[in-house]
């Protein structure tokens, strides 16, 4: 089953309606944003420590996870969670939400990203990412796509 998304489209463009997403994949990708931003805010917190991202790492196979970046840099889990790990304590973020597709175990995810380092400016981006899935629902592989000023 393709794309779930809403039939209105608001003044701004064709977004998706996330109340209407029903794909099983796409439902998992929005509970992996939401806990990402969770774990973003509690980072944050005095004695926060890389087992706080254990929620984030349940939604995947650690094992096979691949995470795609800038520049084509691939990094596995331990690496990632590191990279987390660094920005979730010293970056807010938050994320505007525009659009989702599902095609078989790919889900296309489209928002406009918004990080501030602590002591530095706001930078905004637009970013696509794809996230795969394997045959037992975990996540196993993100693309990350990003357009920059």
């Amino acid at each position: 089953m393709a794309t779930t998304a809403s039939q209105q489209a608001p003044a701004s463009g064709t977004w998706t309606d996330r109340a209407a997403v029903t794909g099983e994949y796409a439902l998992k990708v929005l509970a992996y944003t939401d806990c990402i931003k969770r774990t973003v805010e509690k980072a944050k917190e005095p004695g926060f420590n890389e087992s706080g991202w254990d929620e984030v790492a349940a939604m995947l196979d650690t094992a096979r996870f691949r995470r795609v970046g800038n520049d084509k840099a691939d990094m596995g889990w331990e690496v990632y969670r590191g990279l987390l790990m660094q920005w979730g304590t010293t970056t807010d973020f938050w994320a505007e939400f525009h659009r989702i597709s599902q095609v078989g175990s790919r889900v296309f995810l489209e928002l406009t990203e918004h990080n501030t380092p602590r002591g530095g400016a706001e930078s905004v981006v637009n970013s696509c990412t794809v996230y795969q899935f394997d045959e037992g629902g975990k996540l196993v592989q993100l693309g990350i796509y990003l357009q920059h000023d």
